[in-house]
């Protein structure tokens, strides 16, 4: 992750994927610089929790809604919480490392016991500062958009028609202003090239692969990269037609020797995808373990990325004109506009 840089992140399993992410100033500018192992500041300080957005205790996060003051500091405790800028905090418990676990075990270790009933006993273990890391993403300065993309609601489903897409959602899509400038400053080599893992640079039908960031790269049992194209004409799925074949066979094909040279896992172990509606509109394939319940990975969201190819090869205009079914969240305005132009 980059040293205390603003980059959003969707978190696990039933949580929005991989978001669109507004990059800072310095991001902008400059780049981003990695990770490492030095000590590292957050971008802002005197950080007032407003509001707790989400809260997951299956999936050990919780993402936070504060102000940072526009100074270094608050200029008294009455300031009020319009004074401020907004801030998101977003804290995971990150996985167990099996290589590390075993120190939790060993030695004389921190506990606190809870029950003890014949051969059940339950403490509370409080592990060494080396394996109680907490990863926190920050997303300032935040818009109103970041406030709303992570605050709970309820999930619609949505099947837009061919029509529904040219007439509604693409119009909409236009008139919305989210940047991807981080993802041209990746392809761009601006940030983030230290973690590429493969590139094809063919300019039409090649793409970079990267670790997506919600993966910790210390476990496989949640491996997941993206690939990222480097052609900037197609915003998603419904934009492929068979022009665009041989990129996703490279996609497939090169990305999972890639995998496979670098971390030993072979393509029969990769659910390989692309989401509709994805979150940010630049076309870009997900590499995940089979075995982990990634986010978007559900059936109302992910599309196999060898059946996209099969499907292309058997109808040239099969994502121009099929049906497709995703769902949206309770205040999002593209939900209403198809729920009205459906029942026209």
């Amino acid at each position: 992750m980059a040293d205390a840089k603003p980059q959003a992140i969707k978190r696990k399993r039933d949580w929005d994927a991989e978001e669109a992410q507004a990059p800072s100033p310095e991001q902008k500018e400059g780049g981003v610089g990695n990770g490492t192992s030095a000590p590292a500041s957050l971008p802002f300080s005197g950080f007032r929790v407003q509001k707790v957005l989400r809260e997951s205790a299956r999936d050990k996060i919780i993402v936070l809604h504060g102000k940072v003051p526009l100074g270094r500091l608050w200029v008294n405790e009455a300031s009020g919480p319009g004074d401020g800028e907004d801030a998101v905090v977003i804290m995971e418990k990150t996985p167990f490392q099996v290589d590390q676990v075993a120190q939790l075990l060993t030695g004389s270790p921190e506990l606190q016991l809870q029950f003890s009933n014949d051969i059940y006993s339950t403490y509370h273990l409080f592990p060494p500062r080396q394996l109680s890391e907490i990863k926190t993403t920050v997303v300032y300065p935040a818009t109103e958009k970041h406030l709303q993309k992570y605050l709970h609601q309820d999930l619609h489903l949505v099947r837009e028609t061919g029509d529904d897409y040219k007439n509604v959602t693409l119009p909409y899509l236009k008139s919305q202003s989210l940047s991807i400038q981080w993802v041209y400053n990746i392809l761009d080599k601006k940030a983030e090239a230290d973690r590429i893992v493969f590139e094809n640079p063919d300019p039409s039908d090649g793409f970079v692969l990267i670790p997506d960031l919600k993966w910790n790269q210390q476990q496989l049992d949640d491996l997941y990269l993206i690939a990222i194209c480097h052609r900037r004409d197609i915003k998603s799925l419904r934009d492929l037609t068979p022009e665009h074949l041989p990129l996703l066979r490279n996609i497939l094909r090169e990305g999972q020797a890639a995998i496979l040279q670098r971390y030993q896992v072979k393509g029969d172990r990769l659910r390989v995808y692309l989401h509709y509606l994805p979150s940010y509109y630049h076309l870009h394939v997900h590499f995940t373990a089979l075995g982990f319940e990634a986010p978007g990975s559900g059936v109302e969201r992910a599309h196999l990325l060898a059946e996209v190819i099969e499907n292309l090869e058997c109808n040239p205009s099969h994502y121009q004109q099929r049906t497709l079914t995703f769902a949206l969240r309770a205040d999002d305005p593209l939900l209403k506009l198809l729920q009205e132009a459906q029942q026209r």
